[in-house]
This record gives C-alpha cells, sequence and structure tokens, in this order.
C-alpha cells in the first residue's frame, strides 16, 4: 500500500507571517496536530500542538500575535506520495514524529500522512510498531 493511499489531501496550511493565534486556532477549529508552515509553495517548517505548548508558553515576553515562524519546527520530515506505507512508519520511528508531510518529485505539498491514517487504512500492528519507535528515549 502507498502513502498516497491513506494521506489525507485536503491540508491546512500557514506561512511564516501567519499569527501563532491564528495556527493555534486552525489546529482547533480543525481537530488536527499540525500545520505545515509554507513559504514560496514549499513547506518551510511545522507547527505542532507541542510546538506551541512547549516554544510558545515557556518563553517570557512572546506574545500569541507574533509570527508563527517563531515557534515553528523547522525542519520538515517528508515522503513522496508513492512511499510503501511500511517506510513511511518507518521514516516516523527514525525521526520520532508522528506525521510527515507528502511532497512531489517538485517539492510541492500534496498532503500529510499521520500514524492514525497508517492506522486506519493499512495496518494497526504497523503504526504500533512505529509508536513504538518514535516514543522510545534515544
Amino acid at each position: 500500500m502507498r502513502v498516497r493511499q491513506v494521506m489525507r489531501a485536503r491540508v491546512s496550511v500557514a506561512t511564516p507571517a501567519t499569527s501563532i493565534h491564528a495556527v493555534a486556532a486552525l489546529l482547533k477549529d480543525r481537530d488536527i496536530g499540525m500545520v505545515p508552515v509554507m513559504d514560496n509553495g514549499r513547506p518551510v517548517g511545522v507547527v505542532t500542538d507541542r510546538d506551541l505548548t512547549i516554544r510558545l508558553l515557556t518563553e517570557t515576553g512572546w506574545s500569541a500575535d507574533g509570527p508563527v515562524s517563531r515557534i515553528m519546527t523547522p525542519h520538515v520530515h517528508s515522503c513522496g506520495p508513492d512511499v510503501d506505507v511500511v517506510e513511511a512508519a518507518r521514516l516516523m520511528g527514525e525521526y520520532q514524529v508522528r506525521r510527515l508531510v507528502v511532497c512531489d518529485s517538485d517539492g510541492t505539498l500534496v498532503g500529510i500522512v499521520s500514524l492514525g491514517d497508517i492506522a486506519r487504512d493499512a495496518s494497526e500492528e504497523l503504526a504500533g510498531q512505529a509508536l513504538g519507535e518514535i516514543v522510545e528515549y534515544r
């Protein structure tokens, strides 16, 4: 099974200038855990609910009205849509992330694949193995 068969193609995105508050509202309203941050059509970072909690709430003097670029994770872990879901799960375990941005060969965002997508549409066992790698202390 390929990533394109389980990924979510409708993706909410932000820009580096989008306010932290707006991204937090998007996460809540859409009931999602990650938003890719896009610049010139390419992912330049991601913002997770954890980024909001850890980075925003621990920094004094930062406002939720500031740009999301202040708290985003600048490294984007990704895979292609034709990658096997087993490889996607392996990458999640290796990078210790629950979601991968899915980009085509040109680097254009085409979706997001999550551990939940793999569990729901491919294999609960595979997702469970990946989760074990994700939460492993290194």
